[in-house]
């Protein structure tokens, strides 16, 4: 089993130990390095995984290591750890926004980087992460790593970096543009008259129920709305105020904004 190293012991490393730990991992094979003791101590009687103070110490015999660390501090996390890398542990970043480049020159140049976009739901086991090697990874070594992500949601790999980006635009910053639709949902149905937990308990299963219909048909969105779309009827008249507004054209927008702030984020490390 892959011995495999948290640098950071904060919410996402937690929610990550705890799916692995769920799904076959042993707490023995994991590692957290955190400087907090009380965060030591939570990750300890929680998961069981070993912790240290020393990240040095931690990864040199890692055979994965996980930088956990917000993107503010990564750079000050990263660069002490280089000359403990020397036996060639694959790193998996988190940090939104840190390009490849940046990272293995903090680490090394012949450091094998893997960046993950995993994003909030994965708190609840219902994340989406997308995956980039800057290398190719053996067999063994991506399936260990796709294996972290996938215990809390789904994984899938991208052929290039930049693809990360469009990721970030799609599932990374993506719950907040259903929470920003759950909202307008939630205020129009209190509108209608009915009382704030029954708008929010309605509009919450129809998302729920939506996505899981979605999930397990072999129909393509269009299909599956043309279903529910009764000629005539209520579903067709809001669906026509949606498409005289242009909602396409407004999501197409906002996550091309979306998309040209993380490359502008990519390029703030990179430069």
């Amino acid at each position: 089993m892959s011995k495999i190293v948290f640098i950071g012991g904060g919410n996402m490393a937690s929610c990550l130990i705890g799916g692995m730990l769920a799904n076959g991992f042993s707490s023995q094979d994991i590692t957290v390095s955190e400087p907090n003791e009380e965060s030591r101590n939570r990750m300890t009687s929680t998961h069981g995984v070993l912790t240290t103070a020393d990240n040095n110490t931690a990864v040199s015999q890692a055979d994965i290591v996980v930088l956990a660390v917000k993107p503010q501090i990564i750079a000050v996390v990263a660069q002490p750890l280089s000359n403990a890398l020397s036996h060639g542990p694959i790193i998996v970043s988190i940090a939104a926004g840190i390009p490849v480049n940046a990272l293995q020159n903090w680490l090394g140049q012949g450091v094998t980087i893997v960046r993950a976009m995993p994003n909030t739901p994965a708190m609840v086991q219902s994340g989406a992460t997308g995956l980039f090697a800057s290398q190719s990874l053996a067999a063994h070594q991506k399936s260990v790593i796709e294996s972290i992500f996938s215990a809390v949601g789904y994984a899938c790999w991208v052929g290039q970096e930049s693809l990360i980006d469009a990721v970030t635009a799609v599932s990374g910053s993506g719950p907040a543009y259903f929470f920003l639709i759950y909202e307008a949902m939630l205020k129009v149905a209190q509108e209608m008259g009915l009382d704030s937990q029954t708008s929010s308990q309605l509009t919450l299963h129809t998302a729920l129920g939506a996505a899981r219909l979605a999930l397990a048909s072999d129909q393509t969105p269009e299909q599956l709305r043309k279903q529910v779309t009764s000629s005539g009827g209520t579903t067709q008249a809001a669906i026509e105020s949606f498409q005289e507004q242009d909602l396409e054209a407004i999501f197409r927008t906002a996550m091309n904004s979306a998309l040209e702030r993380a490359k502008e984020m990519s390029d703030d490390f990179a430069g």
